[in-house]
């Protein structure tokens, strides 16, 4: 499949997390196409499994969709770290683990028709108790579920987050799961 050629490009806006930007582009039968893209920087996801094979989730509400979500742990890897550290980091915060096992699970783009993040997952075991502060936006309870229910929730709508769906499909791929 040919790519799409940029003839121009204008940044409509640069924001904390992320940046947009209108291109126009060269489709290949020669014609010409306005793309909006959202740039963000990569990002991790975390299943952490506890001893008794229950998922440590987050649940927080999220302004953009109006509603609190069921989600795993995520977050967006810092300039300074890689996406090891990240998914380390965000365990803390998140969920007040440290792991002595993690997995990366592969890698996915998030929405790419109209955004490049790139988003890694990970699943974490061995969980060992250690609290990292929050971030001071985030207001964030803790569910655990087991593994086994988690299917069933996305069926049911219980989670609808598509990084959380996503990543537990991947765990339940690489554990030889249905």
């Amino acid at each position: 499949m040919k790519a799409e050629e940029r003839l121009a490009s204008k940044e409509v806006f640069d924001g904390r997390i992320l940046r947009l930007r209108v291109d126009t582009v060269r489709l290949p039968d020669g014609g010409e196409a306005v793309r909006e893209v959202v740039e963000h920087r990569p990002a991790v996801v975390i299943v952490p499994i506890d001893a008794e094979g229950r998922v440590v989730m987050v649940k927080q509400y999220r302004y953009a969709v109006r509603e609190a979500l069921l989600e795993a742990p995520a977050g967006i890897v810092e300039a300074h770290e890689n996406p090891e550290e990240c998914a380390q980091r965000e365990l803390q915060e998140e969920v007040g683990y440290k792991t002595g096992s993690l997995r990366r699970l592969g890698e996915f783009w998030t929405t790419p028709g109209f955004s490049d993040e790139l988003m890694y997952a990970y699943v974490a075991t061995d969980l060992v108790l250690s609290v990292l502060d929050p971030d001071a936006d985030e207001n964030i309870e803790i569910e655990r579920v087991p593994l086994s229910r988690i299917a069933e929730m996305v069926r049911s709508g219980e989670i609808r987050d598509a990084k959380t769906i996503a990543a537990c499909l991947m765990v339940a791929d690489h554990a030889g799961q249905p």
